[in-house]
């Protein structure tokens, strides 16, 4: 089974920015009922076309696969406005959306998974964001996991405390053994998003601060680990929602406006406009981190080996899409293979 190797804690607070940053353009559709509004809303997006016919989509996968809406979550550790080439890609999360049902799973995959990067060979997954910004992490992505993902989102993770600070604090109940944890995320999560608090002194439902929440969110050393953080993050994020709502249109707007110059993404506002009918039937049914079982090794630094990428690939389709039975393409059993050549991994 992997082993977390990762010291810094920053994976978490990605993972929160993300998912933050999805509920928030829904909201801007809900409430954005004028399109005019909306659009205004959306145009302080950064925006970027790309080739998607050079995103490693097979014909295959995307006959397999039309039913399925798949879009790449990415969030950086740029401490700028930068979100393009050169940052790593310290959380990449996949929004699976059934176009029938209207069901989402977030498919979490791992920074330190150990996969074929075009040109660069086998590296960590982070990378090729890095090396060749959403492009190549996307066609990483559909490569190595047979995928036909050709949207994608990025944010910077530091915006987050900032917007809980904005709704004036969440209400979050802190259970008596996340208390040392979540006052030890505190001084990291202050010192990286430039925010100071207090540290929490007692258990018990109370309003944690922009820093408080997203410290609580990281908590990953109690009882359950990092699906008990999930869990959290998701906690966090419905408080948002439910103070969100209790705001009048002004501060909706101060808040959308704080946290929209932070994305970056291929997603067109008519393709948003696109989703307002059925945006209010979205249900997130499932989150999957992935690889199932991995293996760690150390080569020139250390790697999270999916053990096997063939049978981690397998068992994501007849999860995440219902293809029971499914047998990976050529391409990702020769990637799995390479990484067996490599490693020594099988089993």
């Amino acid at each position: 089974m992997r082993k977390n190797k990762e010291k810094s804690g920053k994976k978490g607070l990605k993972i929160f920015g993300i998912t933050v940053l999805i509920l928030v353009i829904l909201l801007v559709l809900i409430v954005g009922s004028v399109l005019i509004f909306i659009n205004s809303k959306l145009s302080k997006m950064q925006q970027v076309d790309i080739d998607e016919a050079d995103l490693g989509v097979s014909s295959q996968v995307e006959e397999n696969l039309s039913g399925y809406r798949n879009i790449a979550l990415f969030g950086i550790d740029s401490r700028d406005s930068d979100l393009g080439k050169g940052n790593r890609s310290d959380c990449i999360i996949i929004a699976s959306i059934n176009n029938t049902t209207k069901e989402v799973k977030l498919i979490s995959v791992y920074r330190d998974t150990y996969v074929n990067i075009e040109g660069h060979g086998l590296d960590k997954i982070t990378h090729a964001y890095s090396y060749g910004e959403a492009p190549l992490a996307l066609k990483t992505l559909n490569e190595n996991f047979d995928l036909n993902i050709t949207e994608f989102v990025t944010v910077n993770f530091d915006v987050v405390a900032e917007a809980v600070n904005a709704l004036g604090g969440v209400t979050i109940d802190v259970q008596p053994e996340e208390i040392q944890y979540i006052n030890s995320y505190i001084n990291e999560t202050s010192r990286v998003t430039g925010l100071s608090t207090e540290k929490v002194t007692s258990a018990g439902t109370q309003t944690l601060d922009g820093v408080q929440a997203v410290a609580y969110s990281r908590i990953r050393y109690t009882e359950g680990g990092d699906y008990k953080r999930t869990e959290r993050m998701r906690t966090v994020v419905e408080a948002m929602i439910e103070k969100f709502k209790t705001k009048n249109i002004s501060e909706m707007n101060q808040i959308i406006d704080k946290i929209l110059p932070e994305v970056y993404t291929n997603i067109t506002a008519g393709d948003i406009f696109g989703l307002l009918p059925s945006v209010t039937s979205f249900k997130v049914t499932d989150s999957i981190g992935w690889p199932y079982e991995t293996k760690g090794i150390t080569l020139d630094r250390w790697y999270g080996v999916p053990v096997t990428l063939e049978s981690n690939v397998k068992q994501l389709h007849e999860e995440a899409f219902g293809e029971t039975d499914y047998i990976p393409s050529d391409s990702v059993k020769q990637v799995s293979n390479q990484i067996i050549e490599k490693t020594g991994y099988t089993n």
